[in-house]
């Protein structure tokens, strides 16, 4: 179900200025770009090619000029580069000022980021600068065919899709890793790199003293994701799970309920306010299949449910609905693919 647009802003257009094109915000985490800005810059090149405008690409960071070939690669037909040694630790409002300068040189009609934990700090912050409306968590994004840059997103538990028209330039968006898909890339394809000059790096406010890393492996790469909801009866069974999924290869994934009452946490949580994915196959465990989390899984390839209540939402849904008890469903194909597994060795 959709709505009629409303307008997003803080009065009228305020800008003057003639604005054009699209921007992405590099997103890079440990020296490589994350995923999510590929699959923006593939919308981006999609909205512009629409448009008959350009792509350009915020690339802030140290040492990050080389990445611009794979922007390149992946649809840029601009890099704006701004390398400075302050911007090796990530601070949010140090990075919104690097960003801010970028903009000014590129004057964008709209900007595209990426609803990463980098992403969200930094992009309110520079909204409100440029005194601008946001959009958060998107999950389209088109031109009308009056030329407007509309945003569609969900609203009131995704029982409807808002279209949302921004009063104010440029337009800001942020959208959930694994909405868009990125485009096949060019390789040797080449544009033009724009490299900020040292004068404007940002004075850096943070000083990194030591680093820790957390191996979590990003459930919105997982290629296999087994979801438990509701129907597991408590939290000691997620370690059956656990170890199904290490048998055949996949990541485990909740419902929001588990990750509320603390079984699973928050970086596995499928779902609209959680991680939006799109794996080959996606297996829910005892899943009701709530508005909410289908908008997180929908795009699945293949769905199998399993789920004692069949008029369960997710059975419609599902390419494989199994009705039945979800601990037999794991006992089950546990050992099945544990014999074959040892055939094969």
């Amino acid at each position: 179900m959709s709505i009629s647009l409303s307008k997003a802003g803080t009065g009228d257009n305020m800008d003057v200025e003639t604005r054009e094109g699209i921007m992405v915000i590099a997103d890079i985490e440990n020296g490589t770009l994350h995923r999510s800005t590929l699959e923006l810059l593939g919308k981006a090149r999609e909205l512009a090619d629409s448009r008959k405008t350009s792509v350009s690409v915020a690339l802030a960071g140290n040492n990050v000029g080389e990445l611009k070939q794979v922007l390149f690669e992946h649809g840029a037909d601009r890099v704006y580069i701004m390398d400075c040694e302050e911007l090796g630790t990530f601070d949010p409002a140090t990075y919104k000022e690097a960003y801010i300068s970028i903009i000014k040189e590129a004057k964008p009609e709209v900007i595209l980021i990426s609803a990463t934990h980098r992403g969200r700090s930094i992009a309110p912050r520079i909204a409100a600068h440029l005194a601008t409306g946001l959009t958060a968590d998107c999950t389209d994004l088109y031109f009308d065919e009056k030329g407007n840059f509309i945003q569609v997103r969900p609203a009131y538990a995704g029982n409807i899709y808002a279209h949302i028209l921004s009063r104010t330039k440029p337009a800001m968006s942020t959208v959930r890793p694994g909405v868009f898909k990125p485009i096949q890339r060019i390789p040797g394809r080449t544009g033009e790199a724009v490299v900020m000059p040292k004068t404007l790096c940002p004075r850096g406010a943070l000083r990194t003293i030591s680093k820790t890393h957390r191996e979590i492996a990003s459930i919105t790469e997982a290629k296999v994701i087994i979801t438990v909801g509701r129907g597991l009866r408590r939290k000691e069974d997620i370690e059956l799970v656990k170890k199904l999924a290490r048998i055949i290869g996949a990541s485990v994934g909740a419902t929001r309920p588990l990750v509320d009452m603390g079984w699973m946490p928050k970086e596995n949580q499928v779902g609209y306010s959680g991680n939006i994915v799109k794996p080959r196959i996606y297996i829910g465990l005892g899943v009701s299949g709530s508005p909410m989390h289908v908008i997180g899984m929908k795009d699945s390839e293949i769905i199998v449910s399993v789920n004692k209540d069949p008029n369960a939402p997710i059975v419609n849904i599902s390419d494989y609905a199994i009705i039945g008890d979800l601990y037999e469903f794991i006992e089950k194909l546990t050992k099945e693919t544990e014999r074959l597994k040892s055939k094969i060795s």
